[in-house]
């Protein structure tokens, strides 16, 4: 490897693309064209990256399969960072496979560490968490130590392990100083900033009031009835009863928590089970029958009685019941939780993160663009989706993750 090649990949390990083009920009050889696609990469032209990438994965020789394995790993990266769910994992598991086979372990690291990332970003934290059991960071440089630590925080967070989550950014914060790359440096601090804003809001007794990620673990551990309007879930004694694919018995039982320890009338639980503005007789029949349902779903947490003008919500044991609600509640907020980002995402990768059809996923953009809350540029498959962040509060309770179902 000659002199130039050398400085130009030092530069990018220092996060300086600018100073790596200095070196190889007129050149066309597979090294330079792979440092090439990389400084790109980190300037922000992903389409150009890849044809560099790609370019340089052809013109190295069938004797440089770790070079060539090296490149199918930036691609993946670039793929991640442009939100591309779909690509294929296989190409970067064989990938990591070359690079251990022939000892490049830090490289391999990273390829693993881009697979947790992306099943961190589709909600499989279970699977995240086994592929990071297997990688221990001590040996590695300090840029690779960060991005471990910026994955085990952000599955903490998604686990609502708050404790868990700053002890692995302080040690990401210390890592990523150590290696002096401004960008890792900024995407730590974001992090810590998801701890330190609100995340959801609490409402009871008909006051509200906004909670961090601390202050909702804390509130799941207590004795209360919540009913988690983030999730669409309700938890009490130690259990958690999911209502996500229910959606007219969770707003009853948002309805019915939001005025306990009062009772709601029965054309205002009509109002916000069917949204409707008017209930005759066939839909106080229809009302009936759900709270019937509501009832038999949450039977060991709590009782459904009936009141003259109503009904109320009696929980069993707990002695407090809370609705802890999205920071700002929008029709569409899983999308623009992860829009929130500020990365920009494609329908059909948003449709993989949120468990649901491109369609239904199309849908929600559109509606979204009509009310000027989120823009598109690009056209075709090209076509991508993003928003500015929305300052004043995390989305981290948004995203979606699997939790323990009663």
């Amino acid at each position: 490897m000659d002199s130039l090649i050398t400085a130009a990949a030092r530069a990018l390990a220092a996060g300086d693309p600018l100073g790596a083009l200095k070196r190889v920009a007129l050149r066309n050889d597979a090294p330079g064209l792979a440092l090439r696609g990389i400084a790109m990469a980190q300037l922000g032209d992903h389409a150009r990256a890849k044809i560099l990438l790609r370019s340089a994965a052809r013109a190295f020789g069938p004797k440089e399969e770790v070079a060539r394995a090296r490149c199918v790993v930036a691609e993946a990266e670039i793929a991640l960072v442009s939100r591309d769910l779909g690509w294929p994992a296989k190409a970067l598991d064989a990938a990591r496979a070359v690079l251990e086979e022939h000892g490049d372990r830090v490289n391999a690291a990273h390829a693993r560490y881009l697979e947790v990332r992306r099943l961190l970003l589709i909600g499989r934290l279970d699977e995240a968490e086994r592929a990071l059991a297997d990688l221990d960071p001590t040996p590695f440089p300090p840029a690779s130590r960060a991005a471990h630590e910026l994955v085990v925080a952000g599955i903490a967070m998604r686990r609502l392990r708050t404790k868990t989550a700053r002890a692995a950014l302080a040690r990401a914060q210390l890592a990523a100083r150590h290696a002096g790359i401004p960008a890792l440096t900024s995407e730590v601090e974001s992090a810590f900033l998801v701890l330190n804003t609100p995340a959801a809001r609490l409402i009871a007794g008909g006051e509200e009031r906004p909670l961090r990620l601390e202050e909702v673990e804390a509130l799941l551990a207590t004795k209360a009835f919540v009913v988690d309007a983030c999730r669409y879930v309700v938890h009490g004694e130690g259990k958690v009863v999911s209502l996500a694919k229910r959606p007219v018995l969770f707003a009853l039982a948002r309805a019915l928590g939001e005025a306990w320890p009062g009772d709601v009338p029965r054309d205002t639980l009509v109002a916000r089970a069917f949204r409707l503005k008017l209930a005759d007789e066939s839909h106080r029949a229809r009302l009936r029958v759900e709270v019937g349902r509501l009832r038999k779903v949450l039977r060991t947490l709590a009782d459904v009685s009936a009141t003259k003008r109503g009904f109320v919500l009696a929980p069993r044991r707990a002695h407090e019941v809370v609705v802890l609600a999205r920071p700002v509640e929008e029709e569409h907020g899983a999308v623009l939780a992860f829009l929130a980002d500020g990365e920009s995402w494609s329908s059909s990768a948003l449709a993989l993160a949120l468990g649901t059809s491109q369609r239904t996923v199309q849908r929600a953009l559109d509606s979204l663009a009509a009310s000027s809350k989120v823009q598109s540029f690009g056209r075709g498959r090209a076509r991508r989706w993003m928003t500015p962040p929305v300052l004043g509060f995390t989305t981290t309770l948004l995203l979606p993750a699997p939790l323990l179902i009663d």
